[in-house]
Parts: C-alpha cells; structure tokens; sequence
C-alpha cells in the first residue's frame, strides 16, 4: 500500500502514516531550534509541528501534483514558525538590528552595484570586524526566509502559499504570483553571494548539515558558520525585498 491510499484508507492506515512522518517533525524542529534563543523549548514546537502534520494530511490533493513529502514538510514547519510569529519570541531591540543590517546591506549594495563583503559592510558601518561579527551574532535568531519575504503574503488578498497547493478551489499560485520569475530572481540572487555564503546555503538546506557539521567541511567555527548563514539570509531578505 503507497502513501496516497494510506492516507485514503481506514483510521489505522492513517495513523500508521501518521507515525511514519512523525520522526520528520522532530527533525525540523530541531533544525530550526538551532537558530532559536534558547529560552523557546523545542518540545513545544513539536507539539505544533505534529499538528501541522494531523492538518496536512486531512488536506493534502494529490491531483495538485505536489510530492506528499515536500508538502509535510512545508506544512510542519509552517505551523512552527506561525507559532514563533505569534510568541513574538524575538526581542524587539533584536528586530530592530537585524532591520537596520537589511537597510545597510541594501544601501551599499546600491551603490556598489552588487553584494558587499564582510569588510566592506563594516566599513561601510563604521565599525571594526569583532563588533560587525558581534552585529550577525545578535540578529542570527531573524535568519529564516519565509514564504512572506517571497512576496505570497502581501495586501488584503494576500494568501499562503500552502493553501493555494491544498485547495483545489485556491487560484493557480503560479499565475497568480508568478512563482516562476520569484524562483529565477531567488536564483540569481543565491549565485551573486560571496563563496563561502553559497556553500553555506547549499549544505545546510540541500545536504541537510548542521551548523557544527558544516564547521567541520569548511574548517570553521560553529559560530562563524552562523554568522556566514545569517549574512546569506540578511542580503537575500534584502535583494527579494527590492526586487519584488
């Protein structure tokens, strides 16, 4: 028996199905716990990502031709960070760095006519490398890209995304936000980012390595591999912002 007629099948093929995503869950939880202060308990967080999961898949549509494993994930993980929005866990002295450190990246990229570097942004802020480093470090709790800064959650028709994949009845998401030309903007924007970014990106959201892992392959610290992931994610914020 395939996923789909578990899912359409008897209260114990669905809880069976049930358990067999459950482990992924807890692996987003943990994933995204690593960028939380560490006040936010993660087993409160997968407490919602379960119920994300019970939600899912009472409303995944196997004819919108979306893969059930990247629609959980997308729902899991969207639930936690609904839930993170509504704590307003961040302080917002924090909020406000991470904001100003947006603004100054898009200011220099402005007028450089491309991505800055480190040395240039410290520069540029008037500041010495510990303290700009001390900068990234403060505001690594902002460092998660979401759907909204895509441009999916914008105005009084605003939408997410996720519901337009579940409900058949939902606008083609496609055509409404053309999801094609925001994947080619993100696209372009990842390849004009410094190496070591890059590589940053790549092995922690496509070879699923923790920071401390990638520490290791780049011969880095585990902060320093933070702060690399925080800039990454400030300038895309930044270049989607400006573009969309």
């Amino acid at each position: 028996m395939n996923n789909l007629e578990m899912l359409q099948g008897t209260k114990e093929e669905r809880d069976s199905f049930t358990m067999e995503y459950a482990p992924l869950v807890k692996i987003i939880a943990m994933r995204l716990a690593m960028r939380l202060p560490s006040h936010i308990d993660v087993e409160d967080l997968i407490n919602v990502g379960v119920a994300g999961l019970l939600e899912s898949i009472d409303r995944f549509d196997a004819s919108r031709g979306v893969k059930i494993e990247t629609y959980l994930t997308f729902r899991i993980k969207g639930a936690m960070l609904d839930e993170l929005r509504r704590l307003d866990w961040l302080p917002r002295s924090v909020r406000q760095k991470a904001r100003h450190l947006e603004e100054e990246f898009q200011a220099l990229e402005n007028t450089l006519g491309r991505s800055p570097v480190e040395e240039e942004m410290a520069e540029h802020l008037g500041i010495g490398m510990d303290e700009y480093y001390k900068l990234l470090n403060d505001a690594s709790g902002t460092a998660v890209l979401s759907l909204d800064d895509m441009g999916f959650s914008r105005g009084e028709d605003a939408r997410n995304i996720l519901e337009c994949i579940s409900d058949p009845n939902c606008v083609d998401p496609v055509a409404e936000l053309d999801l094609k030309e925001n994947k080619v903007i993100l696209s372009r924007t990842i390849d004009e980012l410094p190496e070591k970014e890059k590589l940053v990106l790549s092995l922690y959201y496509y070879e699923d390595l923790n920071l401390k892992e990638i520490g290791k392959v780049l011969g880095v610290s585990e902060s320093r591999v933070s702060q690399l992931h925080t800039q990454a994610i400030l300038k895309l914020k930044t270049r989607l912002r400006k573009v969309m």
